[in-house]
């Protein structure tokens, strides 16, 4: 009985790794015209090379880019700015003034806000977890702490990057000044 050779046996019955390779790349090839020309070959309407493209509509309030009423879920509000600025007013003049019964001078608290309400600030919200991390990252530099939240709207995932809860419309206003002094836009929410 004679022995076969390593050269005998690859020869006889083995597949060459080149072949696997070939095919691979063929069936990649394949799959990928498939894809590609699939939207190409499907029934619908097509305009013809000779029609122009149509023009996207401008929207109709140019200073309304940011659907923030719509995005935001029903148990939160946005604060105004001016209101905000009144209830900080409001609260430094209450901390300025001396209780008449106190016999020795103690720190004011911070008064919490009425009704259960939390003061958070809002500073963005993305379809990109990714986008969110990175303004999350550029708070956290900046000495802030900042969660990510996420919430459905109309069926799509978004990322709400989300600062507070705050004690007090003071200290939210000051967290607003520090991030629109980096040249990140916030607003400010009132939550239920």
């Amino acid at each position: 009985m004679a022995r076969q050779t390593r050269r005998q046996a690859r020869r006889n019955g083995g597949i060459r790794w080149w072949m696997v390779l070939l095919a691979g790349l063929l069936i990649g090839f394949l799959a990928f015209l498939w894809f590609a020309l699939s939207d190409r070959l499907a029934p619908g309407p097509q305009r013809s090379p000779s029609q122009p493209a149509p023009q996207p509509t401008a929207p109709a309030d140019p200073k309304r880019r940011f659907d923030f009423y719509e995005l935001l879920p029903g148990r939160e509000v946005q604060i105004p700015d001016a209101e905000l600025r009144e209830k900080a007013q409001a609260e430094r003049e209450a901390a300025r003034q001396p209780e008449p019964t106190a016999p020795t001078p103690t720190p004011a608290p911070m008064p919490a806000p009425s009704g259960g309400e939390r003061l958070l600030l809002q500073a963005g919200s993305f379809g990109d977890p990714a986008r969110a991390d990175e303004l999350k990252a550029r708070i956290a530099l900046a000495g802030e702490v900042a969660r990510i939240e996420t919430a459905s709207v109309q069926g799509r995932t978004v990322y709400r990057v989300i600062l507070g809860p705050y004690p007090s419309a003071q200290a939210l206003e000051a967290a607003k000044s520090r991030l629109s002094g980096l040249g990140i836009e916030s607003i400010a929410v009132r939550a239920r």
